[in-house]
């Protein structure tokens, strides 16, 4: 998914692939989950997945945010 499908998300502190399971953002988040970083994100956010890439890493560190490996 990219950094773009996580502005949906403006009312969740932290972003888990359970959250992104029960709003229907995935189907199935036990294959794992991957940020990629198409897209500009506007606002902090924390988030878990199971990997991240490079530029994803880098605009949710540049918005305030936080990405953490699960």
């Amino acid at each position: 998914m990219n950094i773009s499908d996580l502005e949906k998300l403006s009312d969740v502190a932290i972003i888990t692939p359970d959250e992104l399971l029960e709003r229907g953002i995935v189907k199935d988040p036990k294959s794992g989950i991957k940020i990629l970083g198409g897209g500009v994100l506007a606002k902090a956010v924390n988030i878990k997945a199971h990997a991240f890439s490079a530029s994803a890493i880098e605009k949710i560190n540049a918005a305030g945010g936080k990405a953490e490996v699960i």
